[in-house]
């Protein structure tokens, strides 16, 4: 949580003027009861109407004063909280989306959003708090008791009593309570995670006429919080109860010693209702704090938790090299010698004491060639190409784009060259144009058609009211087949000099997909295509197709190639030969 402090930073001012006005306003509040002790011991006691009016008039004034201080306080507090959160969330948001594949492979997405939201929030609200709370309620606590000692010492040492009494009680009730709330925010993580998973997956769910089944576990994910909210809440309501217990008991000693000692002649009527005042602003600022020392509490817990995401760096580390991929292909296609990209003995592992995915990998694509991609489920296909992009760094070996290590090639560089169709066809809330617009935010109108009639969406887009067209949520008014000719148009919006298709026209017709290669044959700027495909058709015209078995380079050549001296290939491709007409 300490080093989190670094974001109000920039509300010094306020952090200081919140407790001073909240220290103001105590002082007014302090002076209260002697003013009430005034009225009752000269005023009423002496028969003085002139002290009751001006006794009533000094109440007012102080308690305008304290409302205006108060209201300050909130101002700047507010104020320092909500920045302090806005920074936070910010900076936790993209650090979040610095991280590379790994790193976000090893968190979880719930945990993710709960860390954006709640536990920003808590934070936001401890912040808060302490700012407004954390020097009043001490300051009115220990004050009310000096001033208790300027009216009578015997009765003052009942304050010392009941304030270390207190903060005894105060002290068990929170070490009690703080593993609690550490074990609430964990079940929240749980409860965050199982709601995202059956929103996003609702449709499984129904297909499978689970909902009965998910339902229950959601209840006993609830009923599992709810628990632990309970007994965490049972456990801090205990200290309300027995901080009234406590300090009722006090003051009825004070009122039973007090009238003593008023008949006695050594305090006045005056003087004991002040003291019975103070020992009250002493109850109902305890309380504040206990419930302050909670919010912190929970504020802590949650900024440790956000410090742990803080914590995780990317595996991957940007040069931030000036050297461009556009000067590396215009350099590697004078000389007629470099490779669009190679892979030379690549290794790689997604954990480090896991197994390899891909095992010494060595094969090179020349530009302008398309390379086709194939293999049985886990072989390592989707690996290969998500190591051109860099979104995992190789584990032994190098990977090279036009004769440059990728490592020595900064990411914005590298990445801007590469359009990259993702297996998941994933689109945004919005229109078809700004989705189309991520591959290249400076397209016009004419350059959005022109890559949507590449990737054979025309008629979805005319379908959708056009360019104009409405992209919901999730992009759940489109069909698998819909989504993934839009995300292709996406990527050729970008014209890019590599092109990478991961399995990305599985729900694509035949007759769709067949146009689709045709028109990716006639792009004037030839790119180097890496198509990954379950379909032999698909990839049985690429300059050559590499295919993999169990991580490892079963065979790489041509489809006549191949099937002479492939049995893996020949096998994938004689299984779909009913298809292949």
């Amino acid at each position: 949580m300490r080093s989190l402090l670094k974001y109000l930073g920039a509300y010094k001012k306020e952090c200081v003027l919140a407790p001073l006005f909240k220290m103001l306003e105590a002082i007014f509040e302090l002076f209260v009861p002697f003013v009430v002790a005034d009225i009752i011991d000269r005023g009423i006691g002496g028969r003085d109407s002139g002290a009751v009016i001006s006794g009533a008039v000094l109440m007012i004034v102080l308690g305008i004063v304290g409302l205006l201080s108060a209201v300050t306080a909130q101002y700047f507090a507010a104020k320092a909280a909500t920045g302090f959160s806005t920074a936070l969330r910010h900076d936790l948001f993209a650090h979040i989306m610095s991280l590379s594949h790994k790193e976000i492979d090893g968190l979880s997405s719930s945990t993710m959003i709960t860390r954006m939201t709640s536990d920003v929030n808590q934070a936001q609200t401890g912040v808060n708090m302490f700012l407004r709370l954390f020097l009043r309620s001490p300051f009115i606590v220990f004050g009310a008791m000096i001033m208790a000692f300027t009216i009578d010492v015997p009765s003052a040492m009942l304050f010392v009593l009941l304030i270390a009494v207190l903060f005894a009680v105060v002290a068990f009730i929170m070490r009690l309570n703080i593993p609690m709330l550490k074990a609430v925010q964990q079940k929240l993580d749980r409860l965050t995670l199982l709601t995202r998973e059956n929103l996003t997956g609702s449709r499984v769910i129904r297909a499978f006429c689970l909902e009965g089944s998910e339902e229950k576990g959601f209840r006993e994910d609830n009923q599992a919080y709810i628990g632990a909210q309970l007994r965490s809440g049972r456990i801090s309501a205990l200290l309300n109860p027995l901080t009234y217990v406590i300090v009722n008991l006090a003051i009825i000693i004070l009122i039973d010693t007090g009238a003593v000692r008023v008949q006695a002649g050594a305090l006045t009527p005056g003087k004991v209702v002040a003291l019975y005042n103070y020992m009250s602003q002493i109850l109902v600022e305890l309380v504040k704090f206990a419930n302050l020392i909670l919010t912190i509490n929970k504020a802590l817990a949650s900024g440790n938790r956000i410090a742990d995401v803080f914590k995780v760096q990317s595996s991957l580390t940007d040069q931030g090299t000036d050297l461009s991929l556009t000067t590396c292909r215009e350099d590697a296609l004078d000389k007629k010698e470099s490779p669009a990209v190679s892979f030379e003995g690549v290794s790689f592992r997604y954990h480090e004491n896991g197994d390899y995915a891909l095992s010494d990998l060595s094969f090179s694509a020349a530009p302008g060639e398309t390379v086709g991609i194939i293999g049985g489920t886990g072989s390592g296909k989707s690996t290969i190409v998500n190591l051109i992009p860099r979104f995992y760094d190789a584990s032994e070996g190098t990977v090279r784009v036009f004769g440059q290590d990728v490592k020595d090639i900064s990411l914005s560089s590298l990445r801007g060259e590469i359009g990259l169709v993702p297996q998941k066809a994933v689109l945004f809330q919005g229109t078809i144009a700004d989705n189309l617009r991520w591959g290249n935010e400076n397209a016009g109108d004419a350059e959005l058609m022109e890559a949507v009639r590449l990737a054979a969406a025309e008629e979805v887009v005319e379908q959708k009211g056009g360019l104009t067209g409405p992209v919901s949520q999730g992009g759940t008014n489109f069909s698998g087949g819909q989504k993934q000719r839009l995300t292709i148009a996406r990527a050729l919006v970008r014209k890019p000099r590599i092109l990478i298709f991961d399995d990305s026209s599985s729900a694509l017709d035949y007759l769709t997909d067949l146009k689709l290669r045709q028109n990716l044959r006639k792009l004037d700027y030839a790119p180097t295509v890496f198509m990954i495909s379950q379909r032999t058709a698909t990839i049985k015209n690429a300059d050559q197709i590499l295919v993999m078995d169990d991580g490892e380079l079963a065979g790489a050549g041509t489809h006549e190639e191949l099937m002479r001296t492939c049995p893996v290939y020949r096998e994938i491709h004689e299984s779909q030969g009913e298809h292949e007409g």
